[in-house]
């Protein structure tokens, strides 16, 4: 690979075209170097449409392990509409007599709730090691053994203490799915589908929210132990299909290349592509291999420590940014939907019906959020996703402050309907482009250690506000209600904030595009607009 483009003027654009002669061998025959750049400049002119209709089974793959989410979603989903279901709440909660009666303490409910994210921190950060190690299947293979042993644990909870032990259990073995999931799509798929198949990632979590939803709903009425078994149970649906998917499975050509074994990269690339396209898979391999060789002169290693080196400092950082705003900008809030609507003021069977609703809203939204990709990137979709946030949640707090609150249902219903709008931004922005974002932003030798990093760090702030959260929420506590909005709202403005100062546009970039252009120092905001000088991948046809 030629050398990086000069640092210090940027208006010397790296050319991905040295003079001709130096693409051919000794046989006049295209080299590696050559025929990486044409897969880059097939890749550039494939459009979404095209790319679809040539890799129908990318797509297909990449969803099998996208859909371990939905059990993610599902997981930290149904934990929080247990906390307006009676059954569960006199299980494990305390009466509190008065006008509060039974409710799952804020102590518990923090435990409970951590549960997940603290074992997601654990799993998500140890996760890049075995998937490096052994592969992306069968790290995804042993994960979904354990977790159908700790979905009976959760079931048959005696008290609340197992129930939070079998939370954090299952939460390791989510913690490894967040990262693996968005980190085998990226592998598998063309630029035009990147963007569309890790905000897939968002839609499987959604997915998993709506069905919560509505196990809840269904079991809300219901007063004995199976009002809250069932929906545990539900959870061991998804595993035997992924398990007989993932027997037919292609492994990560990235990884496979990685490991030396290219002839296996080859036949996976062949897995993943129509026959009758006209996309070369040599040529690909060869885009992969030089992107590594690449990477490998730049990158002294490929532990955490090289995340924060160099150029990958700031790749770092948009990864771990982008998934912190993520949870404290409003998810953490409408994660609580359930919840909130019955402090609000609705009815039992009115706020799981508002909930089953808001989640459908989210779906609705993460499909929109594909259309937006195609005509906007990740950093305006991000950023516009924030600040519209930021003042619905605003709104929200407001509405809270007015006089004579708890007498107007009408401001209940109001901030209901503004607490879906946020979910519709929420999960039609920030939600998908979030899992777009730390799934390319690294370097190819480092995503599963950049995910794992992203995915731990938004657990720890999950942590963080599942502390808090209940606290601010709770009738025995701060009882906050709304105004939890002004908190929120103003998180969401400083993400405003930074997005326009530290966010990237990545839409329409190779990963050996990136790798240059965060190697140049390329300003943020100047990488909408950067070009490369090329040449015309016909010429070089033309002189074989």
């Amino acid at each position: 690979m030629h050398s990086p483009p000069n640092t210090n003027d940027l208006s010397e654009k790296p050319n991905f075209r040295d003079d001709v002669n130096d693409h051919m061998d000794a046989k006049g025959e295209l080299n590696i170097v050559a025929q990486a750049k044409l897969a880059t400049e097939t890749e550039h002119a494939l459009t979404t449409l095209e790319a679809i209709k040539a890799y129908p089974m990318a797509i297909f793959w990449a969803s099998v392990f996208a859909t371990s989410l939905i059990m993610v979603g599902y997981d930290s989903g149904i934990i929080y509409s247990f906390y307006a279901l009676p059954a569960f709440v006199k299980k494990y909660g305390t009466n509190y007599g008065g006008d509060i009666g039974y409710e799952v303490s804020a102590k518990w409910q923090n435990v409970l709730g951590m549960g997940t994210p603290v074992g997601q921190f654990l799993g998500a950060f140890t996760a890049s090691y075995p998937m490096e190690r052994w592969g992306r299947k069968k790290v995804f293979g042993v994960s979904l053994f354990f977790t159908t042993a700790f979905i009976f644990l959760q079931m048959f909870a005696s008290n609340v203490q197992v129930l939070a032990a079998g939370e954090f259990l299952a939460g390791v073995l989510y913690g490894t799915y967040v990262v693996l999931a968005p980190t085998y799509a990226s592998e598998v798929c063309p630029v035009a589908l990147r963007g569309i198949l890790n905000a897939g990632m968002n839609l499987a979590y959604v997915i998993g929210q709506f069905i919560a939803s509505g196990v809840g709903k269904g079991v809300s009425t219901r007063t004995d132990q199976w009002a809250y078994r069932i929906p545990f149970a539900i959870q061991w649906a998804w595993i035997p299909l992924l398990v007989v998917a993932l027997w037919f499975a292609p492994e990560s050509p990235w990884w496979l290349v990685r490991q030396g074994r290219n002839d296996e990269a080859v036949a996976s690339l062949r897995r993943l592509v129509r026959s009758s396209s006209n996309v070369d898979v040599h040529a690909t391999l060869a885009m992969i291999e030089a992107t590594t060789l690449h990477e490998a002169e730049v990158e002294k290693s490929v532990s955490y420590l090289e995340c924060f080196r160099g150029s990958n400092r700031i790749r770092t950082e948009v990864a771990l940014m982008v998934q912190t705003w993520q949870v404290i900008t409003g998810i953490s809030l409408i994660g609580y939907a359930v919840y909130f609507f019955e402090l609000a003021g609705l009815p039992v069977a009115a706020s799981f019906d508002m909930g089953v609703g808001n989640t459908a809203i989210g779906f609705v939204a993460t499909c929109t959020s594909w259309f937006l990709m195609a005509y906007f990137g990740r950093r305006s979709i991000f950023m516009t996703g924030v600040a519209v946030m930021a003042v619905s949640l605003i709104l929200i707090g407001i509405l809270d402050c007015l006089p004579n609150y708890s007498a107007r249902p009408g401001l209940a219903w109001a901030q209901a309907g503004l607490l879906d709008l946020l979910t519709f931004i929420f999960q039609g922005t920030v939600g998908p482009i979030n899992f777009v974002i730390f799934a390319e932003i690294g370097a190819t030798r480092l995503r599963s250690q950049t995910c794992a990093l992203a995915a731990s760090t938004g657990s720890i702030f999950q942590i963080i506000m599942t502390v808090a959260v209940p606290y601010m929420l709770n009738a025995s506590a701060a009882n906050w209600r709304g105004k939890t909005g002004f908190f929120f709202g103003g998180l969401s403005a400083l993400a405003t904030v930074w997005c326009w100062f530290r966010l990237p546009e990545t839409k329409g970039r190779t990963y050996e595009e990136l790798d240059y252009m965060f190697e140049a120092g390329i300003p943020v905001r100047k990488f909408k607009n950067y070009k490369f000088e090329t040449l015309d991948s016909q010429e070089v046809h033309d002189t074989v």
